[in-house]
Order: structure tokens, then C-alpha cells, then sequence
């Protein structure tokens, strides 16, 4: 927050002894309260606005001054739900969602709560707090798969750490809810915790019963993003959830949603939120909270309720409208500059009183933030010819990029390479450390795919994938060459990687760089038989507990419906 002394150089500029940094003359902004445009002046000094209406300050010497005379000013818009480790980070995310208007983010912990301690996490989280932009961050419950470490790592009293700090802001979302029903007294714990902390409970419920949510609303959740449809939005506002639609790579449901809510003539717009819900890099080629504004006014949503779901009405719903989300005395001074209300991407964006983009064109980044305290990844073991036994009778079959069904292996799997006749591969989970791994057939991904392999995962352990054993240990051995990230080989030869230096799990790249090595690992696996829309869901959720219907987990096969492990890990 602000200091006294900058409160007094504050007051200075009010009371006409001092002249604001920045002034911004002839503003038609958005009122997020009046849900009107109003026509004023907006004086900024530092990175708060000190006063948005009708008069002009006493002294202007030195002030740079704006003319927005035919603009449209809007709040800086928020995105509630980001999952910063889509093979991108945090720092790279939020510099490429700033250009476009995005100046504030609600994070996802899962990544710094696996793979660092608390101490750690916090003097990361520090430098982002430094940054000019606005990060508030989850602190999760569950780690969603069935991890080996599940109650070392979510004890109550390491999520407690996360509720002091000022910046969490939402405990969730809750992917293991079927143990709180159950009378999971640690996750209890950690879930009054964050309620006595003020703190949002954000579920995870797709497809739940109207008995469900009334029992997650007794238990304490508080929203939930998981709708998937009209009747689904319906349902949630009945019991009072705070409802957020998303629109992500795996799921673009919000179209359909807004237009079905739009033509069932429901007045609710105040009381819903928008997300991209940790989209892959190339869903952004085309935008972020800007791309879902857009959707909204496409669907026929008014400007104004289009632009506050992105932006008051988060802002309100987390708390956080003392600071965000108004254009008004004493918030930040966060705020987008438009042509029109019709077209969601600035010309000019201003990040707690920083420009971020001019005229159209980009002004400069965020700043850096030192990464140095997460671990290389640099696996000290090798792989031998005896890790490569596939004998379980039970495999993997894929229904669609995330959910997967057990069925009955038949096919040899004694000889190195499998038949690019069928689509059936070899996977392997393997710890990080080499301590263990996890051996199976799956069903569905490929059919000429020789190797994959992949240090990014839900717990960062590695992920090997192909028809042939040593292309998959030739893609493995590339993948701890460079350090982290997704190999595919074939014939000896690397065909497509992503590097991935940041613990083996995200990139340091640019985001536009980012999204290119993407599309050519996802074009390259299609033409060797991938069907599905990304591989990088199929990467992250292969792990994945909280969707049906076997994992490949830590413990083993798991069978998610019946809570249960169907072939255990092996130890090397």
C-alpha cells in the first residue's frame, strides 16, 4: 500500500501545491459504479490515481498530459483464473497479456507449492509484488493427482503460511472435493482457514448435481468455473455461487453461453466473471481478457456488463475493489484506453501508472524477475534396457485430449518397436530423482509417433511416450541434454522441441516465441497421427485425478472412480 509520505504528496497534488506526474484530459471512462460513461479528467501520480472528475489540478508544471479526446477509458482488465505454468510463466504470461489491456492476474500456487518451499515461493512471489502489474495469487488444497507427498506437502499448517501473506486471494479450486465430502479433516482445516482469512473458496465442479453444489455451498465453496453449459450457469446462481465462464483452449465455452443467457433474457451480467482458465500458448495468439470481451460483445452482451466482467466484477467479488477495477480516487491507476467500447484491445494501457503500450505499439516490459532459486533440472540418472518392460495387462485408452479409460492390453510388447498399423504406444512416468517409475500401454495417441518425451507434467516428473523404446530413451537422453522440455524424435533425429529451462516445466521465451514452438510441436505430432486439439492438456492431465477415469499417477495406475491403485509403481 502506500506509504504516509506518499499519502501527503498525494494530498499536496489535491490541494493545488503540487502537480500530478500524469494527467489524462477530455476522459470518457466507464464508471463501474454508475455503470455509465462519464466525461472527466483523470489525474495520476505515481501508480495511483488521486483524482477522476470534473476539475483540473492547480498545477500542471512538468505534467505529461494526454488528450483522450474521442477514446473510451476503461478499467485495466483482471483475469480471476490463471494457471501461470502452461509451459509459459507467470513473469512471461502477464508481460504478453499486459499489451493487451490484461494488467492483473489471480495465480495458480500448484507449481511453487510442488517444487519449492514456502520460504522460497515467497521471495519469488516478492518480485512480482515489485513488478508494475498486479499478481494475487491461489493457495491450493490438493495437488489433483495421487501424489506420494500429498499430506507432507498440503498440510494445514503450510497452507496457513499462504493465508498471512496479503496477496492470496482465492483457496481452491477444489479438483480433490470428493475427500472434503468424505470428512478429509486436514482439507477442512485449510478450508476454514481461508474463509476466516477472508479468502475466496473456488470449486471445481463440472457436470455436478443440483445436490452436489448445495452440499460444496454448505461445506464453504464459494464459486465455481466449471459450467459447461446454460443449465449448468442456472444452477450455480441459484445456490449463490460467484459464477466465472471460461473460454480456454480445452473448453471455448463462452460463446455459447453468454448467447444462451442472452437470449433466455436473464439480467445476471452483474454477477458473472470471465476466464481463459490456464489456456495453451496459442489459444493467446489473438488475445486474453481482451479476447473474451470481445466474445461477450459478439454474443450481444452490453459494452459495459461485457467490459465489468472482466474487470469490477471480479474485482468486487474478490475483495479487491478498493484497488481494482474502478476508474476512481485512490485505486491504482490501472486503466485501458480503446478507439471505442466495441473494440476490447487498447491502444494504450496504463499498469499501475505505468505505460505498457502507446499508439498501439508495445512500451516496454515488465522488468525480470530472478529465477534462480527454482532447481535446474538435471536428472542424474540414466535409463536401462530393464526400465523399458511393459507388462501390465491394463492400459491407457484415450477418449479425448484429457480423459482416459482403462482397457485390456493385447498387443506384444516384448520386441523395441510396436506397429504403426495400430494406435496403441508405450508411456512411462518416471520420477525426476529416478527413484521410481510407472510403465504401461496407451491407447490412442498416436500412431507413428517413435518418441516423445516430456519433463513437463502436473508434478514435474517425466513423461515418456512412443512406438519405439530406443527412440524414446534417445528423446529422453535430448530432453536432459537441454535441460527441461518436450523432444520429439524419429530415425535418429530430433523432429520438433520445446525447451523448457525453468525447472524443466515452463519457458523463458517470449510468449509470441513460445506459441510458434507450440504449433510446431502440435503440427508435427499431428501429421504422425495425434487427433487431439493440444498435447500439452494430454501432458498435464495424464496425471490428473479429479477427471475419470485411470491415471498415471506417482502411486501407479490409478483408478480414479473406484479411488483405488490398479498397478503399483516400481521402484528402480
Amino acid at each position: 500500500m502506500w506509504e504516509m509520505n506518499e499519502v501527503q504528496q498525494q494530498l499536496r497534488i489535491i490541494n493545488g501545491k503540487q502537480a500530478p506526474e500524469l494527467l489524462i484530459t477530455n476522459a470518457t471512462y466507464l464508471h463501474s459504479i454508475y455503470k455509465k460513461w462519464v466525461e472527466g479528467n483523470i489525474w495520476i501520480s505515481g501508480n495511483r490515481i488521486i483524482y477522476a472528475g470534473k476539475d483540473m489540478p492547480a498545477i500542471t508544471e512538468g505534467t505529461e498530459i494526454v488528450d483522450a479526446a474521442g477514446k473510451k477509458i476503461v478499467p485495466g482488465y483482471i483475469e480471476p483464473h490463471v494457471h501461470p505454468f502452461l509451459l509459459y510463466n507467470a513473469e512471461t504470461l502477464a508481460d504478453y497479456a499486459a499489451s493487451r489491456g490484461t494488467t492483473t492476474f489471480i495465480a495458480d500456487n500448484l507449481m511453487f507449492f510442488l517444487t519449492l518451499s514456502n520460504e522460497t515461493s515467497f521471495t519469488i512471489l516478492d518480485q512480482f509484488a515489485n513488478l508494475p502489474y498486479s499478481f494475487y495469487w491461489w493457495t491450493r488444497f490438493d495437488s489433483q493427482t495421487a501424489h506420494q507427498r500429498e499430506k507432507e506437502l498440503f498440510k494445514p499448517e503450510s497452507v496457513a503460511e499462504w493465508l498471512k501473506r496479503p496477496d492470496i486471494r482465492m483457496g481452491g479450486e477444489l479438483t480433490a472435493w470428493p475427500r472434503l465430502v468424505a470428512g478429509d479433516s486436514d482439507m477442512f482445516t485449510s478450508l476454514t482457514a481461508a474463509k476466516a482469512a477472508g479468502v475466496k473458496i473456488e470449486g471445481h465442479f463440472p457436470g455436478a448435481s443440483d445436490k452436489t453444489l448445495a452440499r460444496m455451498k454448505l461445506l464453504g465453496a464459494d464459486g465455481d468455473h466449471e459450467a459447461m453449459t446454460v443449465e449448468e450457469v442456472e444452477a450455480r446462481l441459484l445456490h449463490g455461487y460467484g459464477v466465472t465462464l471460461r473460454h480456454s483452449s480445452i473448453r471455448p465455452d463462452l460463446p455459447d453461453l453468454l448467447k444462451g443467457l442472452v437470449e433466455r433474457g436473464h439480467d445476471v451480467f452483474d454477477h458473472l466473471m470471465m476466464t481463459t482458465d490456464g489456456a495453451t500458448p496459442s489459444f493467446y495468439s489473438d488475445g486474453v481478457m481482451d479476447k473474451c470481451i470481445q466474445v461477450a460483445l459478439d454474443a450481444g452482451v452490453p459494452p459495459i456488463d461485457a467490459y465489468q466482467m472482466a474487470s469490477y466484477n471480479i474485482a468486487r467479488y474478490y475483495d479487491m475493489a478498493d484497488l481494482h477495477g474502478i476508474i476512481a480516487t485512490g485505486r491504482y491507476a490501472s486503466l485501458n484506453i480503446l478507439e471505442d467500447e466495441y473494440n476490447p484491445v487498447p491502444t494504450d494501457v496504463l499498469s499501475k501508472g505505468n505505460w505498457l503500450r502507446r499508439n498501439g505499439e508495445s512500451s516496454g516490459t515488465l522488468g525480470a524477475v530472478d529465477w534462480s532459486a527454482v532447481p535446474a533440472f538435471a536428472p542424474l540418472f540414466e535409463l536401462e534396457e530393464s526400465d523399458f518392460r511393459f507388462d501390465s495387462p491394463i492400459g491407457i485408452e484415450m477418449v479425448n485430449d484429457v480423459i482416459t479409460k482403462p482397457y485390456e492390453v493385447t498387443v506384444d510388447t516384448t520386441g523395441n518397436t510396436l506397429s504403426e498399423d495400430h494406435d496403441e504406444s508405450f508411456v512411462m512416468l518416471i520420477d525426476r530423482f529416478g527413484e521410481w517409475r510407472v510403465n504401461a500401454i496407451i491407447k490412442g495417441f498416436a500412431t507413428k509417433v517413435q518418441g516423445l518425451a516430456s519433463s513437463f507434467s502436473n508434478t514435474g516428473d517425466i513423461i515418456l511416450i512412443g512406438k519405439d523404446k530406443r527412440e524414446m530413451l534417445r528423446a529422453f537422453d535430448e530432453m536432459k541434454r537441454i535441460r527441461g522440455g518436450m523432444v520429439l524424435t524419429e530415425n535418429g533425429t530430433t523432429v520438433a522441441t520445446i525447451p523448457l529451462p525453468l525447472g524443466g516445466g515452463g519457458s523463458l521465451e517470449p510468449l509470441d516465441i513460445l506459441i510458434g514452438q507450440q504449433v510446431d510441436l502440435v503440427e508435427a505430432l499431428a501429421a504422425r497421427g495425434y487427433e487431439y486439439g493440444d498435447v500439452v492438456y494430454t501432458f498435464l492431465f495424464l496425471q490428473s485425478t479429479h477427471l475419470p477415469y485411470i491415471r498415471i499417477t506417482q502411486l501407479g495406475l490409478y483408478d480414479v472412480m473406484k479411488n483405488e491403485v490398479l498397478v503399483p509403481f516400481t521402484k528402480r
